[in-house]
């Protein structure tokens, strides 16, 4: 799907190793207390949106001390509404625009170390108050001598090295939570880890940044409406780069938007066209879209900051995703499938039935709506007995795109709640079907979008759409009944934990006897091994136990 990037071979840490194990410790016991205050909200039946706010709160106070790394995580996980509640969506959106600042000594000493002058020969004015704060660097506002007008990207100091260790830190602890938890093997964490790391080593590159930066300048240089600063190369290395100052509104800001007279439709229109174009013409796009990355102009144009992850879509994988596009607008489930299996979302089962019947669920409701997740009630026990199934999988290069798309979602939705996706995308359509282009792909789209307006325009009555429904809602076997006893799926899983804690408890006496035994023999070098058993087996009955008693709880709870 997507070009591979490869992650730089680790290198030797140059450091005292008593830095690794501070680290380590102080990832352990951020974790530990978060999972424990998890955990403790459980077993009390504690989790109202007050106590997950307070939580939320709590964990983005530690991404902020645990630094530049923590946070740039913590900011993917704020665009995960898949995953997390509301309250840490919330919570972590404030990391994209709450990140501390360093030292202002620090970034001008940095600015003269990598340009090798001082800053009076490189700039006519500095302002050392940074103009804005990230993750990984900040941006400083300056006047070249020639009298330009430009802001300079600075970047944290020592961050490379930090990321070193982190990602050393992190991997260990993915290994230790594979042995321990054998349940999160399923999640292909290591591919996560290898995607988002090598996105983060690409991201601090600056010099990589600025080759980005030309390109996407390049593919909208027909689009005067979209706006990227001009590098300065003569000012730019790996750890600075300097850009045109093209200030604006931030694009979320529906308030000022709408003061200044700016009509909101249009800027959703085009930013909606703008990635369409990034991901299904271009094949080039940005990763990470969130509302720091884009501004508008008091005219309405729409501009583009921050491209350090960029991501490539390979054109067999474009031609799948312009027929998902097309597809989803025509309402073509039967293609939409095809095309999902083809990309790797869906993995491919006997009975696709149940498959089918949530796509319809979700082209139906909302396509061209607003999402509301209590239309998600109506079909809870469906929704729930596909996702036992698990055909839907997320291969790691796919998470970038769809992560861009839901991030895009979001902010259009900010902009107007009630934003319809297929007014949006009506630009895009119409210039492709104007395009005389002869490429492969400009030859699908212009198929698709063809093939889109003949079905509208032969779209069938509202009393024949209502017939064909049902045939089609009898024939994907909709009416059918589920026979099965959940109360004795609840006995055999306690049944099973406590037999499992019984087994772990024995294994646990066994190797305390046998290496007390050892203790007084001359094999009393076995018996370390016997009492490290040891305690490998009690961390695992301390589970099975916790476990348990969750189990009967539960159980207790449905009898009541």
């Amino acid at each position: 799907m997507l070009t591979e990037t490869v992650l730089p071979p680790p290198r030797p840490l140059q450091r005292d190793r008593t830095l690794a194990l501070r680290r380590y410790l102080e990832l352990f016991k951020t974790s530990t207390q978060f999972m424990g205050a998890l955990l403790w909200d459980r077993i009390t039946h504690n989790r109202s949106a007050h106590r997950r706010h307070r939580r939320a709160q709590w964990l983005v106070q530690q991404l902020l001390s645990l630094g530049p790394t923590f946070i740039k995580i913590g900011q993917s996980l704020s665009t995960r509404t898949d995953l997390l509640p509301l309250e840490y969506i919330q919570a972590l959106s404030q990391l994209q625009d709450r990140v501390p600042a360093f030292a202002a000594q620090e970034a001008m000493a940095a600015i003269e170390s990598e340009l090798g002058r001082s800053l009076s020969d490189l700039f006519g004015q500095f302002d050392p108050e940074p103009l804005a704060s990230a993750s990984l660097g900040q941006v400083h506002r300056a006047t070249l001598l020639s009298g330009e007008e430009v802001v300079v990207k600075v970047q944290r100091p020592g961050l490379e090295a930090l990321f070193y260790l982190d990602f050393e830190v992190i991997h260990r602890l993915l290994w230790l939570a594979r042995s321990l938890l054998p349940g999160v093997k399923k999640y292909n964490l290591d591919s996560i880890y290898q995607e988002f790391s090598a996105f983060l080593f690409q991201e601090i590159d600056y010099l990589q940044e600025g080759q980005n930066a030309d390109r996407f300048r390049q593919n909208f240089a027909k689009q005067p409406r979209i706006l990227v600063p001009t590098v300065y190369w003569q000012y730019t290395t790996r750890k600075i780069l300097t850009l045109e100052y093209l200030p604006g509104i931030k694009v979320n800001d529906r308030e000022t938007l709408q003061a200044k007279g700016i009509n909101v439709d249009r800027v959703i229109q085009l930013g909606i066209c703008a990635y369409l174009k990034q991901l299904l013409l271009d094949g080039f796009f940005q990763s990470d879209p969130h509302p720091g990355n884009m501004a508008v102009t008091n005219q309405g144009e729409l501009i583009f900051y921050d491209f350090g992850t960029m991501a490539e879509v390979k054109v067999l994988a474009r031609d799948r995703m312009v027929e998902s596009f097309f597809a989803v607008l025509s309402k073509d489930t039967p293609k939409l499938i095809e095309t999902l299996v083809f990309m790797g979302l869906i993995e491919p089962t006997s009975n696709m039935g149940a498959v089918q019947r949530i796509i319809n669920f979700l082209l139906d409701n909302f396509r061209d709506k607003p999402v509301d997740v209590r239309a998600f009630e109506q079909m809870s026990e469906e929704v729930v007995a596909i996702f036992e199934q698990q055909p839907f999988r997320l291969p790691p290069q796919m998470m970038f795109v769809l992560k861009s798309l839901m991030t895009l979602d979001g902010i259009a939705r900010t902009l107007d709640p009630a934003y319809n996706l297929l007014t949006a995308s009506q630009p895009f359509v119409r210039s492709v079907t104007a395009s005389q282009g002869r490429s492969s792909l400009l030859k699908g789209l212009a198929l698709g979008t063809q093939n889109f307006m003949i079905k509208q325009w032969q779209k069938p009555k509202a009393a024949t759409r209502l017939i064909e429904q049902l045939e089609t809602r009898i024939e994907q076997g909709d009416l059918q009944f589920r026979v099965r006893s959940e109360e004795s799926d609840r006995l055999y899983k306690l049944i099973f934990l406590a037999l499992q804690a019984l087994l772990y408890a024995c294994l646990l006496g066994f190797s305390v006897v046998t290496g007390a035994i050892l203790l007084s023999t001359i094999w009393i070098k076995w018996s370390t091994l016997c009492f490290a058993l040891a305690g490998w087996w009690g961390l695992l009955l301390g589970r099975s136990l916790i476990q348990l008693k969750l189990q009967e709880r539960l159980v207790k709870l449905t009898q009541k």
